[in-house]
């Protein structure tokens, strides 16, 4: 048997996942996930792992129930380790206590996760804090949602004499009953009530007013689910402890399209800058296994010119080095040298001792070729080390001097993303709530041409990491600028010029 882990994936913001949360996302075997679970959080899952939607909205739900728990019960017999990944918190109006229940009388191994509840951290994104010495002592957290009709009615009365701050989830359908309710059961009408709608997501809104015009506010402002109402006099502290949008990248939701591995210092940068993130990397690199051309090369005795065009190429270049328990004394000659393509790609063999004797200044194929031409002397050969389907550019220079050339491709680029992803994420560009979309290479760019072939690329803002990027970009129309350097820096510094 397997075992079930109940996890609260939070409200929307990939950064409030517990730590153990985020570890199971690589040791887990399958995600069961719902509606409310955020599309920054579900692009983490990794490409391998299998996933299962059983999202549930009002008067629409794709699985019942008793589906949901039978699917749990179907992956654990097999021995997986499953993944039940809730919005906000699983015990907080998630029914983690039901399905928790059902697992226990059919002897499955199961761990409670806690995640963030939206009824503390949609509030706290909203600068409104549920308690506050000067105003409230104590919070109660409402579920408006009836399981059915004959449920009972919500105890107004009790509610307004606590004279705490009130919490309602799943209540913004009945907003206007909610309201009526509070003021029928002594509240006063210019009490300060508010609704946060997408709380900690980059559409988070917030609309502020009184228990007497909520209602129409939230009308006039098309409110929906899922969001989150406050009654109290601490939403007025809104006024002043709003911060989210404060921030340079505030509101603000970008496409990462870099392969994983690379994705973390752009990724990072942009959620520090206050940015929503998703990760959608549209290739995938694979190594070849067995290289006997480079085999061959590293036994030759001729002086090389080691030339590295990517990060990848350095990564996969030594680890083949160590699948075969050879190190540098193996191959290295003192007369041989090293050329990158970058500051990233030199960066990766920095890590491993290793410093470059030649970097352009302008971080393009055509570039190095040309330093490489002046620099090479007679006798010393060229071993390009790089994906397969790398830049001509940078053979036309060393072709004209007759400088003897070896291309070894080193890993394989396979263009495209998740099918279940794309579908989710093809939503929200239709629907406008993606800003832009970061390019890294004219690759990035192919693979999400192939990830979403049905979208009108003349509408979608492209931050390209130079000009070849921004080449490929335009001819399918985006709209693009591309970075001053071919740097992850320049780029950020582009997103925020724009």
């Amino acid at each position: 048997m397997g075992k079930v882990y109940l996890v609260g994936a939070g409200p929307g913001d990939e950064e409030l996942l517990s730590v153990k949360a985020r570890r199971l996302f690589e040791t887990a075997d399958v995600f069961v996930y719902d509606a409310l679970v955020s599309t920054e959080i579900l692009s983490m899952i990794p490409e391998e792992k299998k996933v299962i939607y059983v999202g549930k909205r009002k008067g629409n739900h794709v699985k019942s129930q008793a589906e949901i728990q039978e699917i749990l019960l179907k992956e654990t017999k097999k021995g997986n380790t499953v993944v039940r990944l809730k919005g906000g918190d699983p015990f907080v109006f998630g029914r983690g206590g039901e399905e928790a229940l059902e697992l226990e009388k059919e002897g499955v191994s199961f761990e409670i996760i806690p995640g963030v509840t939206s009824a503390l951290a949609a509030l706290a994104y909203a600068g409104i804090p549920v308690t506050h010495r000067d105003f409230a002592s104590s919070f109660c957290v409402v579920t408006a949602h009836k399981r059915k009709e004959k449920d009972e009615e919500i105890d107004y009365v009790s509610l307004v004499r606590m004279g705490g701050t009130l919490v309602f989830l799943m209540g913004v359908s009945v907003l206007e009953e909610i309201l009526n309710g509070l003021r029928m059961a002594g509240m006063a009408p210019d009490m300060p009530a508010a609704v946060v709608e997408n709380g900690t997501t980059s559409t988070q809104r917030c609309i502020l007013s009184t228990v007497e015009s909520l209602t129409m506010e939230a009308k006039k402002a098309k409110i929906h689910a899922p969001a989150v109402i406050v009654v109290g006099k601490v939403c007025n502290l809104a006024k002043k402890l709003s911060w989210t949008k404060k921030r340079k990248l505030g509101g603000k939701k970008i496409l990462v399209t870099r392969p994983r591995k690379r994705n973390e210092g752009l990724s990072s940068r942009l959620r520090s800058l206050g940015a929503q993130v998703i990760e959608f990397p549209t290739i995938s690199l694979n190594p070849i296994e067995e290289n006997e051309k480079l085999d061959q090369v590293l036994r030759t005795k001729e002086q090389r010119w080691y030339v590295f065009t990517s990060p990848e190429g350095v990564e996969t270049f030594f680890a083949w080095l160590a699948e075969r328990k050879m190190d540098i004394r193996h191959i290295w000659k003192t007369e041989d040298k090293l050329a990158v393509i970058g500051s990233a790609t030199a960066c990766e063999l920095k890590k491993r001792g290793f410093f470059p004797d030649l970097m352009p200044k302008e971080y393009y194929a055509k570039d190095l070729g040309e330093c490489l031409a002046s620099a090479v002397k007679e006798g010393e050969r060229v071993v390009l080390l790089r994906a397969r389907e790398g830049s001509a550019e940078i053979l036309k220079p060393l072709k004209e001097k007759e400088i003897p050339i070896t291309d070894i491709p080193l890993y394989d680029t396979t263009v495209g993303g998740k099918p279940w992803l794309i579908r989710k994420i093809e939503k929200e560009f239709q629907t406008g709530t993606i800003d832009c979309v970061t390019f890294t290479s004219a690759s990035t760019v192919k693979g999400f041409v192939k990830s979403f072939p049905g979208l009108d690329y003349g509408k979608i803002h492209a931050v390209c990491i130079g000009r070849k990027t921004k080449e490929e970009a335009d001819r399918f129309g985006f709209l693009s600028v591309f970075a001053k350097e071919a740097k992850i820096d320049a780029v950020i510094d582009r997103i925020l010029e724009i």
